[in-house]
């Protein structure tokens, strides 16, 4: 290692073949500065590190990052998981309505969601709700479909047919050992939202963060409800105001991050607690429901990486969570429920990764998790789900070509229940020319999931002859991108894929009158073919005004091939729309900001046949946010589904018309 003086400060110049074995948690903690007090050596402006094929992904995904998400008129990360091709949203509306995610056609329980690197598990239904995290907190948000195409990771990573990353904020520290910023937010539906980020740097090496929020809100809006006869008629069309909509939540976290010799270690207490009602689907005339649901979610979990020598790295994972839902619905139409569901996760995971070339590196993962449900439920049966998983990878690079090959075995016991499977998966990437103005992708999966309890045990709800669902998974692409130095045109990136996906004994989830509830059906097979375009711009314009666009586009067929006798084979399956994209488009000047987004799903049917009396008609909103920072402050005007537009994303769930909020925000 070298010391070179230059103009009274100090710069560390390092061996490339050094630099380029340090594992790069040291990049993802350096969050926590380290410097070394002498009388002569005082400040290191910049080291650069290269990171290992360890670590790298292979087929790179969608993200969203930290300023293009601030500026998004979003409440939380469902809302910001529109802007992924490939994603289907399902929300059921509302400041505290149910909204889920599912990925390519082949459904919410295919998509893994990873929180600092930790998968989120729900064992009851599948159901992640993604309404109960903030986007206050969040760093990046990332989409990979197949998987995360890095090798030096845990076992469940390789397990999804696809997987979103959470990636909360890191403290950085500059000349204080702190760090607050305060947020008020207030607008239609007496929506009032604060939160607070508190950073505190505790030594060289260990700082924390708190953060925390408050929701509350009435839940009210108002809809139109209209439906037409078949012969084109007007059956009724009314407005009306929706109804036991109201939430009350908050949501706590801390970490506390640490570095130590060539690794790093994090650990993190979460809390989320809410009271909500349903508001439930609007048929016969009923507008108010008697649906109410409380939750407590509450997880802890660690991690800690390091790089025992210049060639092998390991990390270790554990987390345990409980979950307890109230669920209660009062309403003298239907059976009257007062039931209780408590949930147990233990989690540990153990991935080690070694370079036996600097072009060839292998991997080796396992996972364990074990699941249990207990619950009030008259008859229930009260399940437990011992679930094994190991890995075994291996990456190459031979700088033209980057491939990645992956064996996972699952091995799951719920007693009643036992089933093992391997999936294969393979990604590559070729760069035919030099630079990285032009990428081909490709990738072939197989990708398997267990039912879950309530698909499985419970009698009002579940199927016991529910099979496995098992998907095969295809895709082939192309990435195009290059930055200029020009001052005008800055950045440019096209991206497009192509693919095919079958899923085999298909299980899909219909609300069953009360939304809580399902219904679950075996489809049987599905072949899904689709393409997703996704482009995005930065452009400098006259006199400092910034541009940036994003823009996606989905196609999506996705057919029900079970059975040639059956009136809807070869149909749309339910809420699958053809088209589908959104763009974003963001201006800057100074200290202003304007900021515009446009989503649009197109025609759907909302049961498996595709007849005239289940279409359900294409929709778009259109949102728009202003923002301006003065020193510590910034204030933002939002308005939200600008034009008004009424429309549903699941049938009889009207969302909100235009409506508005205003946000102030104080940082120091």
């Amino acid at each position: 290692m070298q010391y070179i003086r230059r103009e009274q400060r100090y710069y560390v110049v390092m061996p490339i073949a050094f630099l380029r074995r340090i594992l790069p948690v040291v990049a993802l903690f350096c969050s926590v500065n380290v410097t070394a007090q002498t009388d002569s050596l005082y400040a290191i402006d910049e080291v650069v590190v290269t990171e290992r094929l360890s670590t790298r992904a292979i087929v790179d995904g969608q993200h969203l990052k930290g300023e293009t998400i601030e500026k998004l008129s979003n409440n939380s990360v469902a809302d910001a998981l529109r802007y992924f091709s490939g994603l289907q949203v399902k929300d059921y509306g509302g400041v505290g309505g149910l909204k889920t995610v599912n990925i390519r056609s082949m459904g919410t329980n295919h998509l893994g969601i990873f929180y600092d690197g930790i998968e989120l598990g729900n064992a009851q239904n599948g159901v992640i709700d993604l309404g109960q995290f903030s986007l206050d907190n969040i760093d990046e948000i990332s989409l990979y479909n197949g998987q995360k195409s890095q090798i030096f990771q845990p076992a469940s990573d390789f397990g999804n047919a696809g997987s979103v990353y959470i990636r909360t904020r890191r403290p950085v520290f500059t000349d204080k050992r702190y760090h607050l910023k305060l947020r008020l937010k207030a607008g239609s539906s007496d929506m009032v939202r604060f939160s607070g980020v508190w950073d505190l740097k505790l030594s060289e090496t260990l700082c924390s963060s708190i953060s925390a929020e408050v929701l509350s809100s009435s839940g009210k809006y108002k809809f139109r409800y209209m439906r037409k006869r078949m012969d084109g008629g007007i059956a009724y069309d009314t407005t009306a105001v929706r109804q036991n909509g109201d939430v009350l939540a908050f949501r706590a976290e801390g970490n506390l991050h640490g570095v130590i010799d060539r690794g790093g270690w994090n650990v993190k207490l979460y809390t989320y607690q809410s009271n909500r009602g349903i508001p439930g689907a609007i048929v016969n005339n009923v507008w108010r429901r008697g649906e109410r649901q409380t939750d407590s979610n509450n997880f802890m979990q660690a991690t800690l990486q390091k790089s025992v020598t210049d060639r092998f790295d390991t990390q270790f994972r554990v987390k345990y969570a409980y979950y307890d839902t109230h669920y209660v619905n009062r309403d003298s139409t239907v059976m009257q429920v007062d039931n209780r569901y408590k949930q147990q996760e233990a989690y540990f995971s153990t991935a080690n990764a070694y370079e036996i070339k600097s072009w060839w590196t292998a991997s080796c993962s396992y996972d364990f998790r074990w699941n249990k449900l207990d619950s009030n439920v008259k008859n229930a049966y009260y399940p437990q789900r011992f679930t094994n998983m190991l890995a075994i990878a291996t990456a190459f690079d031979f700088n033209w070509l980057k491939c990645q090959g992956s064996i996972l075995g699952n091995w799951v016991n719920d007693k009643l229940n036992k089933h093992s499977s391997f999936t294969p998966a393979f990604f590559a990437t070729i760069k035919p020319f030099k630079g990285k103005w032009l990428l081909f992708k490709l990738y072939a999966k197989k990708s398997f999931r267990m039912p879950t309890f309530n698909d499985l045990y419970y009698t009002e709800l579940g199927n016991a002859d529910l099979k496995p669902e098992i998907a095969f998974q295809y895709n082939g692409g192309l990435t195009i991108e290059k930055t200029f130095a020009d001052k005008g045109f800055r950045h440019f990136k096209f991206s497009a894929d192509v693919y095919y996906n079958s899923v085999h004994d298909k299980i899909v989830a219909y609300p069953k009158g009360q939304q809580f509830r399902w219904t679950m059906l075996n489809l049987g097979k599905v072949h899904i073919t689709g393409v997703d375009v996704e482009a995005e711009m930065q452009a400098v314009l006259f006199r400092e005004v910034m541009l940036g666009a994003r823009v996606q586009y989905t196609y999506q067929r996705a057919r029900d091939v079970t059975d040639p006798s059956q009136s809807y084979y070869n149909h749309q399956i339910p809420y699958i729309p053809w088209h589908s994209g959104s763009a974003i488009v963001n201006v800057e000047w100074r200290n202003l900001s304007l900021n515009y987004c446009f989503i649009y799903a197109g025609k759907r049917y909302n049961q498996q046949e595709n007849i005239r009396r289940n279409e359900m008609q294409p929709w778009y909103t259109s949102d728009i946010s202003l923002s301006y920072k003065l020193k510590k402050w910034r204030f933002t005007l939002d308005v939200n589904n600008l034009l008004s537009q009424d429309y549903e994303v699941i049938l009889n769930y009207p969302m909100p018309k235009i409506n508005f909020a205003a946000t102030a925000c104080f940082e120091i």
